[in-house]
């Protein structure tokens, strides 16, 4: 047995861990009982855990299988870093179309969780760019999905957090691009009326928008970053600049003391930023990437995150309510990030992105507290009638989960019987 925690390390489980070698023999006939596919952790609460019971470890599935330079298109196992593909293909013309924060993920992981983007309203969710997965069930049947085979299996686990079966093999359809670089602008904003205006004007010209807000301010002031991809710029490559934290500090380092002021001189050292420029897109998509083992800075006691989305009718007043409970609350987020999402609805059953905004707060450990504050943050968004993102939670009771996703009961039939996580068992009883 060995202790496994994801990435908000909210719970230390011990494990029974199986390493999955084989795409075509990967043997989930060897676990007594339930167990889940379990890749780099990156899920922040309990989606890929199960505690006490035994976890599929999908990273040694890291090999590239076929690339057709013509078409870009990609066949690859389920084990493979979203790094790996970027780093390798941008220099062959090629890029992932949609890419979540980070790129330390596996591709069986952003298709589980339906990874997005800044780029939501453009080109949509992680799986819109699959076209081809084979699923392995712990019956051993072999299912091979997509748009155009077996549209409910794909609809299925596309989003499905890994309960359908084991994703070992994917075929993805690479976009086009002539080089690393971004055009960007950064904008200040001191309202949320300023925020949806720049969302509403930049979606016909910018491909990728997303905003850090300072959810301490009361009218909600933040900074809005847009950008488009632009071809080869007489530009060094940035050096990477790579840092750790090294120890876990006693307490977080984000508290009721020290985020005011972080979260003030944040604002205005972005607004003195303010302006067009060049970014590489690795500093631009993946801005914490390069602070490994970041999430330590939370203390022992780990962090919660919380997404949600909103309708666009009622994310204005939904947001505004938010973030009045958090300013009451007396806790606080200093990764705080609002984009709002294209007008096209989710790919699969259980993906998270809708039309609307999201918003994604991070809060250190307080126990009672923190949850007192989510109970009021869970009242706000089922009156707007918007849903939480299972790849962020680790506490969203079951009467939201079961709101927010209506294609739930549609989804249950699709289940794998040998398949269970702690988060599966919270929000559907197993």
């Amino acid at each position: 047995m060995v202790e496994v925690t994801s990435w908000g390390r909210l719970t230390r489980h011990q494990h029974r861990v199986i390493p999955v070698t084989d795409r075509n023999q990967p043997g989930l006939s060897a676990a007594p009982g339930s167990s889940i596919a379990h890749g780099m952790g990156r899920s922040y609460g309990d989606v890929c855990l199960n505690g006490g019971g035994a976890i599929w470890q999908m990273r040694g599935l890291d090999r590239l299988i076929s690339f057709d330079q013509g078409s870009g298109r990609l066949r690859c196992e389920a084990g493979v870093l979203l790094q790996d593909i970027q780093r390798l293909m941008i220099p062959r013309g090629w890029m992932l179309p949609v890419t979540p924060g980070t790129q330390i993920v596996t591709v069986g992981g952003a298709i589980a969780n339906d990874v997005h983007g800044k780029n939501h309203h453009v080109v949509g969710s992680f799986g819109d760019c699959v076209t081809r997965l084979c699923l392995h069930r712990t019956s051993g049947e072999v299912i091979e999905c997509g748009p155009e085979l077996e549209q409910d299996w794909f609809a299925a686990t596309v989003g499905g957090i890994g309960l359908t079966g084991v994703i070992t093999e994917v075929e993805l359809q690479l976009r086009a691009t002539r080089g690393p670089w971004l055009s960007t602008e950064t904008i200040p904003y001191d309202s949320l009326d300023e925020f949806f205006a720049l969302a509403d004007d930049s979606e016909s010209g910018w491909e990728h928008t997303v905003s850090w807000i300072d959810c301490l301010a009361k009218q909600g002031r933040g900074i809005f970053m847009r950008g488009n991809h632009v071809g080869e710029q007489d530009m060094p490559l940035p050096r990477a600049r790579s840092r750790s934290v090294p120890v876990t500090p006693p307490v977080s380092v984000i508290n009721r003391l020290t985020l005011p002021p972080m979260n003030w001189s944040y604002y205005q050292l972005q607004k003195r930023r303010r302006g067009t420029g060049t970014a590489h897109y690795e500093s631009f998509f993946y801005p914490l990437d390069n602070l490994h083992d970041w999430n330590r800075l939370y203390g022992p006691r780990g962090f919660y995150q919380y997404q949600c989305v909103l309708p666009r009718e009622s994310g204005e007043s939904g947001i505004a309510a938010m973030l009045s409970a958090i300013s009451r609350s007396g806790e606080g987020s200093f990764l705080a990030v609002l984009k709002t999402f294209g007008n096209r609805e989710a790919l699969g059953m259980l993906s998270f992105p809708r039309p609307g905004v999201t918003l994604a707060l991070d809060f250190p450990n307080h126990g009672h507290q923190t949850l007192k504050l989510f109970e009021a943050l869970d009242s706000i968004v089922a009156e707007a009638g918007g849903r939480l993102y299972p790849a962020k939670d680790a506490r969203m009771p079951r009467h939201l989960f079961e709101a927010g996703y209506p294609g739930l009961d549609n989804f249950i039939s699709f289940r794998d019987p040998g398949i269970s996580s702690e988060m599966s068992r919270r929000l559907m009883g197993s």
